[in-house]
């Protein structure tokens, strides 16, 4: 049995039967990443408030291939798939990638857009096969649109895929910003624990330090939650809204994780951003929000340049931002998919 989430995460095992055209989601994650979560969450109300015309329908990526033998029977030329942005394109976390060009093989007929991404795919033998299996899917599906979320992203895809490439910010950048009426204080550390993580442990106790001035409390944690086993479209707006209050609690963010940063970005709280092992924050940052001033990416590792840097965005405070039209490409693809079919909103 599949289910099915729509509208306000209202489960049902079977594809409504009415004339409203359907914007199926494909792989909605259930393990415990706030950042992902948070993606899916984004997306969906990038559809529902920019397209109220679709219906918006959510598989969980275990019901994968349950769902895809149950959507083949009752899709429609104007009916859209999609597979959920994130940061997982590529050889590194195989599970979703499999789940991808099933995806994309699957719906050759109908427009199909992989919302933002990043990508990478391991320059080795195993990531060289990956590719190509990964190509072969994505070329069975000419209606394929590929969303990337960062420049470098972009330039792989169009050198790595024969599909039509787009370029967007991350889907949690279309979301407003949040305020909090609680006040700052503290230091938040986010840092990565797999096989992403470059900063060395010794320079995050060095920079603990640096902020620990006997009044400021220093916590760490990660975006990936350990409070709970499993997250659904039911459950992930209040998890969500959670981790943005305790984001907003802090007077700076040190991170390694692009959704720290995004969540910093959101909340108004000031962040510094390291990279990760294959720059995909990094890229983003300067392609997207190096304009914010409380927001600024490193690859330092020497303490003593690190130490001003951190004193002068703790001395920041938020101004206007909007990069809502940088979701413009994305926009056109949809309401001129929409046009095609007479379809109004």
């Amino acid at each position: 049995m599949v289910n099915f989430y729509i509208g306000n995460s209202n489960v049902v095992t079977a594809i409504p039967n009415d004339k409203k055209p359907k914007f199926f989601s494909f792989g909605i994650p259930t393990y415990t990443n706030l950042g992902d979560q948070a993606v899916s969450w984004a997306q969906k109300r990038y559809i529902e408030n920019e397209f109220p015309e679709y219906e918006f329908i959510e598989i969980l990526e275990e019901d994968t291939e349950a769902a895809i033998k149950e959507i083949q029977k009752v899709i429609q030329p104007p009916d859209i798939v999609s597979f959920v942005g994130g940061g997982n394109m590529g050889s590194l976390y195989l599970d979703h990638e499999i789940a991808r060009r099933r995806v994309f093989e699957s719906f050759t007929d109908n427009l199909t857009i992989s919302f933002p991404q990043s990508i990478h795919f391991e320059e080795n033998q195993h990531g060289e096969i990956e590719k190509k299996k990964s190509q072969e899917a994505y070329e069975k599906n000419p209606n394929l649109y590929l969303v990337a979320r960062d420049a470098q992203s972009y330039h792989r895809m169009q050198q790595t895929f024969k599909n039509h490439v787009l370029f967007t910010p991350d889907m949690v950048l279309y979301l407003q910003p949040k305020t909090f009426n609680e006040g700052r204080s503290g230091a938040l550390f986010v840092f990565r624990q797999d096989s992403e993580k470059v900063v060395d442990d010794q320079l995050i106790s060095s920079l603990k330090k640096v902020l620990d001035n006997g009044k400021r409390s220093i916590e760490q944690t990660d975006t990936v939650l350990d409070t709970v086993d499993r997250i659904t479209p039911e459950s992930r707006r209040k998890l969500f809204k959670d981790e943005l209050e305790l984001f907003s609690n802090q007077e700076i963010v040190i991170t390694d994780r692009w959704h720290a940063m995004v969540f910093s970005v959101l909340t108004g709280t000031p962040c510094l951003l390291f990279g990760n092992s294959y720059g995909k924050g990094k890229h983003a940052y300067f392609d997207w929000l190096e304009h914010i001033n409380w927001i600024d990416y490193t690859d330092e590792d020497d303490l003593e340049r690190l130490t001003p840097q951190i004193k002068h965005l703790l001395t920041l405070t938020k101004h206007p931002y909007d990069v809502r039209n940088d979701f413009n490409q994305l926009d056109k693809l949809i309401e001129n998919h929409s046009k095609k079919f007479s379809i109004n909103k």
